[in-house]
């Protein structure tokens, strides 16, 4: 059972994860987007994920274990997920969404953002379980292809898009 720090009764406690997205309780995650000029190094999960599997999203998104920090959780999801060390990682601060993830599960998330600038030549190897593949996709073309098939894409990244942009993407986000 994996535990996630959730706010229960206005207290932040663990839960396990699977229970607070079917009870939709307010939780906190961590959301990565390693960038190579104005690109994007997006993924798509695995199709054995218990929710939205198939569907792009940002490099790497994930919930903290009960009592670890957000920067250690998004260090140890880009190596667990994409086999990625050793970038350094801006926060880029906190955003809070809420949506339907399908199969009845909710997503209510406090977001610590973080960034890293790479290569593009970044070497990267998807956990299987984890991820089916991987792409660098220009945030103008990203946004295209969002526009043609949104289904494709996680809710949470089509928000992150929509409303979280410039706290995302900071000057780049009008590239």
């Amino acid at each position: 059972m994996t535990t996630i720090p959730a706010w229960v009764d206005g207290r932040l406690t663990p839960v396990d994860k699977l229970d607070a997205h079917v009870r939709g309780l307010r939780h906190k995650a961590v959301s990565v987007f390693v960038l190579s000029g104005d690109r994007l190094l997006i993924q798509q999960r695995a199709a054995g994920k218990y929710h939205t599997p198939g569907l792009w999203a940002n490099t790497c998104c994930t919930h903290p274990h009960w009592g670890e920090g957000a920067e250690d959780c998004a260090r140890r999801r880009l190596e667990e997920e994409l086999g990625i060390t050793g970038l350094a990682l801006t926060p880029r601060g906190e955003v809070e969404y809420r949506a339907d993830v399908g199969g009845g599960l909710l997503e209510h998330e406090v977001v610590e953002i973080f960034t890293a600038d790479a290569a593009p030549t970044l070497p990267a190897a998807p956990n299987p379980d984890e991820v089916q593949a991987v792409e660098w996709v220009p945030l103008r073309d990203l946004d295209a292809r969002i526009a043609r098939s949104p289904a494709q894409f996680t809710p949470w990244l089509r928000i992150y898009l929509e409303r979280h942009r410039d706290t995302i993407f900071g000057d780049l986000a009008q590239a």
